[in-house]
């Protein structure tokens, strides 16, 4: 087990995420790090990037292009009618799920828009076209659970949690 972050060790952080303004768009909490298997793809690549090497009680801030976090924004959003939704969804923007292709392939999609008729959906993520500043701080590393590594990702801190595929 490696002492720096390596791909296929799991890391433990706290982070803070803004906007290039300053606005806090998200955050750890405290006493609950953000757990992932770096080299899994599991954080935006540019974030992953700057990870790599950093050892615990390391600090760094990071400064992320949308080409290397969520990407560009393409701003098209597909027009979906109320009707394909069922009668008790309580929608509303920003909320995220997934959609399933004729092939069984899944995309995640987020509400965008609302009117009376229809859903209006992209698969733009909402932080699509945004400049990423983090500020994150390695707690632990921990190597990985054979079910993680078969899997791609932590399942929870001590690699024991339980969750559905």
């Amino acid at each position: 087990m490696s002492d720096l972050v390596a791909d296929g060790v799991v890391v433990l952080c706290q982070y803070t995420l803004k906007a290039a303004d300053g606005e806090v768009l998200d955050a750890s909490e405290p006493g609950d790090p953000l757990v992932y298997l770096h080299g899994a793809s599991n954080i935006v690549p540019g974030l992953e990037r700057e990870l790599t090497g950093k050892a615990v009680g390391d600090n760094v801030q990071v400064v992320v292009a949308p080409e290397d976090g969520y990407g560009e924004a393409s701003g098209e959003a597909q027009r979906v009618e109320r009707s394909e939704f069922p009668d008790d969804a309580d929608l509303e923007v920003g909320m995220h799920f997934v959609v399933q292709d004729d092939d069984g392939d899944v995309t995640p999609v987020w509400v965008v828009e609302l009117d009376d008729e229809a859903v209006y959906i992209s698969d733009d993520h909402p932080l699509a076209g945004v400049e990423l500043h983090f500020d994150v701080t390695i707690e632990r590393l921990r190597a990985p659970t054979e079910d993680e590594l078969a899997h791609g990702h932590p399942h929870g801190p001590d690699g024991h949690a339980g969750h559905h595929h």
